[in-house]
């Protein structure tokens, strides 16, 4: 028991006298001054690894590219060792050429620790050891005991190397002293990274209020930190470098575009500049990002912003969910879906439009809204001018497809209905009401199934708010009689006009092919569009419903073969089921163009969308 405790006491005695040795060592550095040679540190990295891999690519450009690991605990990223006024003028001649990050300066060597690049380089700064350390050639004592001259026991505890020593967290009074010595723009940055990483809401300017101390306690306890409210050094530089290191896989960067008057943050590295098509300049995804960005520029009044409010949410990118607002001077649009979310705005100043539409996939769920408050907070028109309607490839289309290069959302199925009273209840075919999720008039105001009849092919409408429709049917007392005169008005055109055309024709017989008392055949060439659209007489009366085109027993009918639902038996079938449709009480044919004016107005667009 004795030599034990003898033998337990050498190896405590040995084991301070080589803590005793390493800390005379690092005392003995610490009287030299610092390292000899200055540094110019480009970057600082959280691992090692990601440390090795930065290293790896700049020693392709830079020889004298060294990695120090810090006494943060991070990885530090240097050129060097050159003098100091050599130092300076490297940092200016690399910065000036971007060849280096603009954040790049001076090292305070007295952070580093040990060198672990160039391999075989470790531990040597400047020609002077680190502490703990030695210089080429030289090696430390070994201080450990024989193993043979210990216990087994004793002596696998001397063999196993010696615990890594975590260098401890800095004092909440530390970590205040730090803070004070930061400059007014070392602030700002951390304001500015917190407000990245949605920690901070506020004005961006360098103050430690209440506020920024509570975003930063948020941070510290997201991060795994206590949250006290002030950063050690090591928080601020992993903060500092998580929000540049996305900055820079996003490559956000401000883009001025003359042609258009924009100036606006973008994430240049998922975007890439495609084409002019005015009013739009086209930024498309770049290497599958999924990312793509419209800036919007036009002149234009209040109705012009408002026409283009309606027109993109006909966009396909533009998903139907999701608030909007229209002002008097601006819109935003935002849009949500499983596959697609998207944001749009655009402002009147000037006589001017200025806007942008930024629409990404899942993948970029995290980062985009950070992005899209990037670009809100950056955008701005400049100059007096907004994108000349010559430069690129100007649309020549529609209205209807004004989104120059945009795909226009197309409804499932379109067909035609008709206001049957003054609140904008619509009377249609029960085809184009199948199988929607959701039901609109004239392509924006929504409607929901009040009344369905599959068996007699109608289906009544209400509209979600109360409509003042520019004119109303009203129904033929009186069956028409074979050979008389009638008119459709539908939308034979549905995909390519954004009006309602008239069909004219003849009733060819007051009864279907089989003898069914309740339909009419016309001899009238209706198209498919048309279905659901008001039959009208002479007098403007309706005196039927255009019924979707069929095809009895497998046989194709003539095109100018058409059948209607017989207006006095559909006015039973609406007055039976509590609607109210009014008769006629027009004496004598209209003239032509009154008709048509007539008929056109109580009819309307009946869009089913998936």
């Amino acid at each position: 028991m004795r030599g034990a405790g003898v033998r337990v006491c050498l190896v405590a005695m040995l084991a301070v006298a080589s803590l005793l040795s390493v800390r005379g060592a690092a005392a003995q550095d610490a009287a030299r001054g610092p390292a000899r040679g200055a540094y110019v540190q480009i970057e600082a990295q959280p691992s090692l690894a990601a440390a090795e891999d930065r290293l790896r690519a700049y020693s392709g450009l830079f020889p004298e590219v060294a990695g120090f690991a810090m006494d943060t605990g991070w990885y530090a990223i240097a050129l060097g060792p050159f003098t100091p006024e050599e130092a300076e003028r490297q940092l200016a001649l690399l910065r000036g050429e971007r060849m280096i990050p603009a954040d790049s300066y001076l090292a305070d060597t007295r952070r580093f620790r040990r060198q672990f690049w160039p391999v075989g380089a470790a531990g040597v700064l400047g020609g002077a050891a680190l502490p703990g350390t030695a210089l080429p050639g030289t090696a430390l004592p070994d201080t450990r005991l024989s193993a043979a001259a210990l216990p087994p026991a004793e002596a696998a505890a001397a063999a196993a190397p010696a615990p890594l020593l975590v260098e401890p967290e800095e004092t909440l009074q530390q970590a205040r002293a730090g803070e004070a010595a930061l400059t007014g723009e070392e602030r700002q940055l951390l304001q500015t990274a917190l407000q990245w990483q949605g920690f901070y809401s506020a004005a961006i300017d360098g103050a430690f209020g209440p506020g920024t101390r509570a975003s930063m306690a948020a941070w510290q306890a997201a991060a795994g930190h206590e949250p006290t409210g002030v950063l050690t050094t090591r928080q601020r530089e992993e903060l500092v470098a998580a929000y540049r290191a996305e900055q820079a896989a996003l490559g956000l960067g401000t883009v001025t575009d003359t042609e258009a008057g924009i100036e606006v943050t973008l994430p240049t590295a998922l975007v890439e500049f495609s084409r002019y098509e005015p009013p739009f300049v086209h930024y498309a995804e770049r290497a599958g990002s999924g990312v793509q960005v419209v800036l919007i520029s036009q002149q234009g009044d209040a109705a012009t912003l408002a026409g283009l409010y309606e027109l993109l949410q006909t966009l396909e990118a533009i998903p139907l969910e999701g608030p909007r607002a229209l002002g008097r001077t601006s819109f935003t649009i935002e849009g949500s879906s499983p596959s697609r979310q998207s944001h749009a705005q655009a402002e009147l100043r000037g006589g001017l439009i200025k806007g942008f539409i930024v629409t990404w996939t899942p993948q970029n769920a995290g980062p985009m809204p950070r992005v899209v408050e990037a670009m809100k907070a950056s955008f701005r028109g400049i100059g007096e001018r907004a994108l000349d309607a010559s430069l690129g490839v100007p649309s020549t289309q529609s209205a209807a497809a004004l989104m120059a290069g945009l795909e226009v959302r197309r409804p499932a199925l379109a067909r035609t209905g008709f206001y049957l009273d003054g609140a904008g209840t619509v009377v249609t075919t029960a085809e184009v009401v199948a199988s929607c999720s959701r039901i609109t008039l004239d392509g924006g105001i929504e409607a929901a199934v009040a009344f369905l009849d599959e068996a007699a092919g109608v289906a009544v409408l209400r509209p979600a708010k109360r409509l003042a429709p520019p004119a109303t049917a009203a129904f033929r007392s009186a069956p028409l009689r074979g050979g008389s005169e009638v008119a459709v008005a539908g939308f034979a055109y549905a995909e390519v006009l954004d009006a309602p055309v008239m069909t004219f024709g003849t009733l060819a017989e007051a009864r279907g092919l089989n003898g069914e008392p309740e339909l009419q055949r016309l001899a009238l060439a209706a198209l498919p569009g048309d279905a659901g659209g008001p039959v009208v007489d002479a007098s403007g009366a309706v005196a039927g419903m255009l019924l979707p085109r069929a095809t009895p027993g497998g046989r194709v009918l003539p095109a100018d073969v058409s059948f209607a639902l017989d207006g006095g038996t559909l006015a039973t079938l609406l007055a039976a089921n509590g609607f109210a449709p009014a008769p006629s009480t027009q004496a004598g044919a209209m003239a032509a163009e009154d008709l048509t004016d007539h008929s056109l107005k109580m009819t309307v667009l009946v869009s089913c969308w998936e």
